[in-house]
Order: C-alpha cells, then structure tokens, then sequence
C-alpha cells in the first residue's frame, strides 16, 4: 500500500520533506481489530509535535495521523461489529485497557496504557490501516468523508474542551488560535447557547475575519485586550505566550482550558512573566485537556449531526501531506486540512 512514513524527527526549518512516500505492507487485522480502506485523514497540530520531536513516536518508522475516515475492508478474528463496507472513522484514542482506575471511572483517555493513532501505532496517512473494532465509529450519513474527519479530533477536543470550561449560556467565552478545533467550537457555542458572546485571539488577519464570518462577536491579536473579562477561555495554540495573555482577560473565578498535548520551547520564557495578582489572583484555573475517550467522539458526532456542524475544510491529496503540515506549521489555516487518500 502506499503511504506517507516518517522515518525520524526533523525540524521543518531544515527539512521541509519529512514525510516520504512509500510502499508499504497492507496491515492484517488481528484478534477483535477491523481493516480499513481509507478515503480521507485529517492534519493535526499534533503531527508537527510528533515530526519536530515534541512528542516523538516510540518507534520509527511510523505512519502518522489519526483523523480517519473510511470503509471496513475486512474483519480480524472475533470481530462482529461492523460489516464489510461500512463507513467508519478512528480517532486519537487507538486502545485503552478498560480495567485499570481512569478506565473503569470512565476517564479511558487518562490510562496509562493508552495507545494514540498515528503515534503508538501506523495510522492514516496511508490506504489501509487497522484498528480495534471497539475503538471505532459509526460516522452519520449527512458527513462527506472530509467533512468527517476533523470531527474526530478537532471536534472531539472541541467539545472535551468546551465541557470542560463549565460554561453557563450568557456567559463569555474566549478562543486563543482559530484552526480546526476552534473554528468547531465556536460552530457548537452558537448552536448551544443564545446568548453566550464569543471573543477570538488570533494571530493573523485571515484568522481573525474568519472567526467574525462564524460569529464571533470580537477579534484581537494575541496582546489585544478583550472589551470585558471573559468567564472562560479555551487556548488552542502551540505557544506559551497565549496561555500567560489569557490569564489576564480571565475574569474573577474564570477557567483557562488548555487544549494542547505540548507547548514549544521557543517562548518558554513568558511563563516568568506571570505575575501572581494580574494573572492568577482572584481564584482564576488553569485546566489542561488530556486526549479524547471514545464518549467524547460518540456523543460529539451525534451532536455535530444533530446540528448540523459542517466544518470548513481544505483537501489535498496524500502525496502534498508535507505541503498541508508546513501550511500549518506557517498558520495558513482556514478550518481544516484532510489528506484524500482514495
């Protein structure tokens, strides 16, 4: 099968190719795991992480990505869930123990044997991969495959995220970064609640006119102060800087949730910038977002059916996957990036 592999980690700076092309053994689903025939994989922040060594995987090479969308092309042992044909999708979460505390707390996403898509295992970027059946989705027929996979992830993290915040309607929200999981976010608050005002904190102008289009009702650069303290704030991006400028717009008892599995070390030197009365005085939190459990995807694709929530998305095709990763990794984002893979 083909595939796009990384073969170790590099830096973008000096290696604007980190994924290479290549023919690859067509997987065999084991004992309970399904086959699934590809059509469409989402590009995640995540994937920078893994190639620039933030987060490396334990083994290489390895097939990254684990926004997947696609068709049952055969069944492993014991494996009687799905038929062949249906159309489903995997997520971050690969496999969880299902017997250890966070587990059986329903918390899979915080097991310690927790295996991620793409990382721990080969993933999406490839024609075929596997996955335990019990760790994949049923995906609504009103989804095209692109539409779909950044539910998966973004969206799932999204509404994780947003749960987390413990926001009331006619409360403020604010957004740090407007990529994929945001723009979804801000999509679920206009459905969810009436009268909830959202403030996005971007980067660059194609961001910030983008997160007005879906209606926010304000936009900033990441220094610019909001017109009034927000209630809670959800940071999507890579960086420090936000996270340290977010905890001044917080109002009193407000929760920052932190959306990122790794922040870069390029601007660690903000964290000495907090000062204890502007930042954390007045019982302001901080709340770091850990993974997805399969309850997150589940419930967030009925959601997003129900709405309807269309995410925006840009399609390349997988032989362009490290042209869509240096896009991102440059901030030209517009909703979400998906590989097409057939």
């Amino acid at each position: 099968m083909k595939a796009m592999v990384l073969t170790g980690p590099s830096r973008f700076s000096e290696n604007p190719a980190p994924l290479v092309l290549a023919k690859m053994p067509k997987p065999t689903p084991g004992d309970g795991e399904i086959l699934i025939a590809v059509s469409a994989c989402g590009v995640c922040h995540t994937e920078l992480d893994e190639i620039e060594g933030r987060m490396p995987p334990p083994t290489f090479p390895v097939i990254l990505g684990h926004q997947v969308v696609g068709k049952v092309a055969s069944l492993g042992p014991g494996a009687g869930r799905f038929r062949i044909g249906d159309r489903v999708g995997v997520g971050w979460i690969h496999w969880a123990c299902g017997v250890c505390d966070a587990c059986r707390a329903g918390n899979e996403n915080v097991c310690r044997r927790f295996r991620a898509t793409g990382r721990d295992v080969n993933g999406g970027y490839a024609e075929f991969m596997t996955v335990p059946e019990a760790f994949a989705h049923d995906i609504p027929g009103i989804f095209s495959d692109a539409e779909a996979a950044p539910l998966l992830c973004a969206g799932a993290i999204g509404y994780r995220s947003l749960r987390l915040t413990g926001l009331r309607d006619g409360q403020s929200l604010g957004l740090t970064g407007f990529g994929a999981s945001a723009h979804l976010v801000l999509k679920m608050v206009r459905h969810q609640f009436s009268h909830t005002r959202v403030f996005v904190f971007a980067r660059n102008e194609r961001e910030r006119a983008f997160a007005l289009e879906l209606g926010a009702v304000w936009t900033g650069a990441t220094e610019e102060a909001p017109p009034e303290k927000l209630h809670a704030i959800i940071d999507t991006t890579p960086a420090w800087k936000p996270v340290v400028e977010a905890l001044k717009h917080l109002a009193p008892g407000g929760r920052l949730v932190i959306n990122a599995i790794r922040k870069e070390d390029h601007d660690k030197a903000e964290l000495l910038r907090l000062d204890y009365p502007a930042h954390l005085w007045l019982e302001k939190e901080i709340k770091s977002v850990a993974n997805v459990a399969r309850r997150d995807i589940s419930e967030f694709l009925t959601l997003a059916a129900k709405i309807p929530l269309l995410p925006e998305v840009e399609e390349y095709p997988l032989t362009d996957a490290n042209r869509a990763l240096a896009e991102l990794k440059e901030g030209k984002i517009r909703g979400a990036k998906i590989l097409r893979i057939a």
